[in-house]
């Protein structure tokens, strides 16, 4: 179902129509609102819904609006119909009888059945898609149609692709300026933090359908990875509110990493990831695993500095499993205030075989303290839970957030306590 509501009077019929977006005006606005040209400009003279206005109906102005109801851009059209003084110019109603029917659009053409279908209209709910079509290894066009599919029969849905040149966020920011009651991100997690940092600290939930390389927030919050599910889960309307976190002012929802995450990170680039998926994380830490060097790393929570020698940093609003170097404490904890500090130290900056065989051991303990979720118990591993982190490095080392590099250190890192609600079934913990 489309986000649009079209109305069309005869001439005898416009002052109705006047009284009628008059006594509605607040369950309209919540639509875009598209009209013959004479009606629409008499609507705009007399209320204040903002009124997209075609030609006259005289001029092809009905025509125009039944081509968008064919398309699949029409919720509703409202046509008052004068049956007994209508001129030959007028529009006629057997266009819309037949366009209406065959796509299945409500059709009003009296005051009694238009105020049926505009209160039906006001418990549907107004979401905006911000669709990614280059996200994952699936079929865009067959994701698309499979999500209209499943949403439209019971939300309003507008859809927004995602362009080259501009920021999923400023759409999302589009969006929601145009009025919604709830936002959709579809592609992978570079797609969703940037959607996520829009309608954070707003009262707009946010819908996730992951299409990524990796679904990392999904899997999470334990929102199901497939298309079918992920849209059962918005449609069912259960929420939680979670913590999000700023990087340097940026938004995170799930992690920044700090020097070997970081790298990996940088390795695995969109060609890389599409030529071999998932594993191409896998391949990148192979990759880095042998090139990795250590560096001092400064720590300053509240007012206390604490150095180290680290070659991985990982400060966790939220993980998967999967992100084995968030796993200090077993399993990140979405709303609790804290981000999840895990630090690796050594005791020298060489990076010799001893040191490779020991950090292939410490691996290994955080993949089985996140399999029995239990924090981990090792000396080289530091494990923190902090509202504010500021962390900094020499030499300078790249900085990942939410799958994307940001720059290098210093940061300053700070928890954002129910920052975000967002579509996804209750939590088990």
């Amino acid at each position: 179902m489309s986000n649009t509501i079209a109305l069309i009077a005869h001439d005898l019929k416009k002052a109705e129509m006047v009284v009628l977006v008059k006594q509605y005006e607040v369950i309209l606005s919540r639509y875009q609102a598209i009209a013959t040209g004479n009606t629409g400009n008499k609507i705009q003279e007399q209320t204040n819904l903002k009124v997209d206005c075609l030609l006259p109906g005289a001029m092809g102005g009905d025509m125009q609006i039944a081509a968008q109801v064919a398309i699949g851009e029409v919720a509703a059209v409202i046509f008052l119909l004068d049956s007994l003084g209508a001129q030959p110019q007028e529009p006629d109603i057997q266009t819309f009888l037949r366009i209406c029917e065959v796509h299945d659009v409500p059709l009003a053409t009296n005051l009694v059945t238009a105020k049926i279908v505009i209160n039906s209209l006001s418990n549907k709910r107004i979401a905006h898609l911000i669709f990614n079509p280059i996200s994952g290894q699936g079929n865009p066009d067959q994701d698309l149609a499979l999500i209209k599919r499943l949403l439209k029969p019971q939300i309003n849905l507008n859809v927004i692709l995602t362009e080259p040149d501009i920021e999923p966020g400023e759409q999302a920011k589009e969006a929601i300026k145009s009025g919604t009651d709830l936002v959709i991100a579809s592609g992978g997690d570079g797609t969703i933090s940037a959607v996520a940092a829009a309608v954070m600290e707003t009262d707009i939930p946010l819908g996730v359908i992951p299409r990524g390389t990796a679904n990392a927030f999904s899997v999470a919050l334990g929102i199901p990875t497939n298309i079918n599910a992920a849209c059962e889960t918005i449609l069912a309307g259960t929420t939680r509110v979670v913590d999000v976190a700023r990087c340097n002012n940026i938004p995170m929802i799930l992690l920044a990493g700090i020097g070997f995450e970081a790298e990996i990170v940088a390795k695995a680039d969109r060609e890389f990831k599409n030529q071999f998926g998932v594993f191409a994380y896998l391949l990148a830490g192979a990759q880095q695993f042998a090139a990795q060097e250590t560096f001092e790393a400064q720590v300053e929570i509240d007012g206390q500095i604490s150095n180290f020698q680290s070659a991985a940093m990982t400060v966790a609003n939220a993980a998967p499993p999967t992100s084995i170097l968030a796993q200090g404490w077993g399993e990140t904890v979405e709303d609790d205030g804290l981000l999840d500090v895990t630090i690796g130290i050594r005791e020298s900056q060489e990076f010799n075989l001893a040191s490779r065989l020991q950090a292939v051991n410490a691996l290994a303990s955080l993949f089985t303290s996140a399999l029995i979720k239990q924090p981990i118990n090792r000396e080289d591993i530091i494990c923190l839970r902090v509202p504010q982190i500021k962390i900094s490095a020499n030499p300078p080392q790249k900085v990942v957030v939410d799958g994307e590099i940001i720059g290098t250190t210093p940061v300053e890192i700070r928890c954002i306590p129910q920052g975000l609600t967002v579509f996804a079934p209750l939590s088990q913990n």
